[in-house]
């Protein structure tokens, strides 16, 4: 039966897609008034200072609303934000700079990491599951790295706590193609015909279930291919059907912006905003970023990662840096949310039932609560194994 008298949506189909409303909506201008804590408003894109904003964060009401304005910027304006200097300390980007070319080195030699999804053929390489992989190889480094207050605040600005983080690195050399204008997980993974089998409401409820992010490791001019984007372009309705097609692809080319970043920079946006890396016509920049794909409590992450071998592995380098100064409350918050499980579903309630409240302890709680009690790493072997027989039983 069709509703249409009575203003149903329904399903998108192909005659959903209306090139003249994508171009009105995605011709849109954000005014520098509308984004106070931005230093700037470039190409519709607002531009914040992380080093200005980082008592921002250490203040509840501040904090909040910031990442009121991000949120209100991802979902109604633009879709994008770029964060300036979101790493001050560029040395821990060279650290894992380091790290991410050893395993290109070695997955290129094995025969690994070949597969890719959206590019075209070119010189790139990619690590799949790279957070896990710096964990384990570099565990006080990724510690350092994810004890960022910057990147944690865009991840909860967007998807609240409990969020799950997982990373996938891209180097494009000099000669590496574009992509093609896209949308990203969960619709964006699907075929037209297979997203057209969801509903309406599906189709706006995806894009609130995952955050894209890329961390520059050295420095992005124009030239090397940092990430095309069209800002506004989140809000069109059937964009999950409508990137498949030639003629909105076609606009996005004539429409698209890119930003130059320096090493250390973020850039977070709206999964449905459309997007592609751009091409590496540069003569010599490995260009370089970590995609950060970043997703609700309450959705399905991309990747399936140990996150206890994880909070393991992390666990001591996390105690050490706590006792010299080096990270403090904020920063291990912002790592242990990277580094474990947060939320303590899917369990097995009849063993792992809730105590105290209506959920029980989460795998971050536990490893929360042994930085904060200075376990040992036999107490936190034992308390996470016994936690995985809970919920598995």
């Amino acid at each position: 039966m069709v509703h249409q008298d009575l203003g149903y949506v329904g399903y998108f189909d192909r005659e959903s897609c209306d090139l003249d409303e994508f171009k009105v909506l995605t011709s849109q201008n954000l005014l520098a008034d509308a984004v106070p804590h931005a230093v700037s408003v470039e190409k519709n894109v607002p531009i914040y200072d992380m080093q200005a904003l980082r008592l921002v964060l250490e203040d509840v009401d501040q904090r909040r609303a910031l990442l009121s304005e991000w949120g209100w910027v991802l979902s109604k304006s633009a879709g994008v934000i770029v964060l300036r200097e979101a790493y001050p300390d560029t040395s821990v980007i060279d650290r894992a700079t380091e790290v991410f070319r050893q395993i290109i080195d070695e997955e290129r030699q094995g025969g690994a990491g070949e597969g890719d999804h959206f590019a075209a053929s070119g010189a790139n390489d990619r690590v799949w599951n790279a957070l896990q992989k710096q964990c384990l190889r570099d565990p006080e480094g990724f510690a350092l790295y994810f004890g960022n207050t910057a990147i944690a605040a865009a991840c909860e600005a967007w998807l609240g706590p409990n969020y799950q983080v997982t990373a996938q690195v891209n180097q494009v050399r000099p000669g590496g193609k574009a992509q093609q204008a896209h949308r990203d997980y969960h619709l964006g993974f699907q075929s037209a015909d297979s997203a057209a089998r969801f509903p309406a409401h599906a189709h706006h409820l995806t894009a609130a279930l995952t955050l894209q992010g890329a961390v520059a490791h050295c420095d992005m001019p124009v030239e090397s291919g940092p990430t095309k984007l069209l800002p506004f372009s989140q809000l069109y309705p059937s964009g999950y059907l409508a990137f498949h097609d030639s003629a909105h692809r076609d606009h996005f080319e004539d429409a698209y912006i890119q930003l130059p970043l320096a090493k250390g920079d973020a850039v977070f946006f709206n999964p449905a905003l459309f997007h592609a890396a751009g091409e590496n016509s540069s003569g010599d920049i490995d260009r370089m970023a970590n995609l950060l794909q970043i997703s609700s409590a309450f959705g399905r992450a991309m990747e399936a990662l140990d996150r206890r071998a994880m909070s393991q592995a992390v666990f001591p380098h996390l105690t050490a840096l706590k006792q010299r100064g080096d990270l403090g409350q904020l920063e291990l918050d912002a790592a242990i949310a990277a580094t474990a499980e947060g939320y303590p579903f899917p369990t097995n309630l009849d063993t792992d039932p809730p105590t105290g409240g209506n959920a029980p302890e989460s795998q971050a709680d536990i490893l929360r609560r042994a930085v904060s009690e200075n376990w040992t790493e036999a107490q936190l072997a034992e308390t996470l194994s016994a936690l995985r027989a809970r919920q598995a039983a």
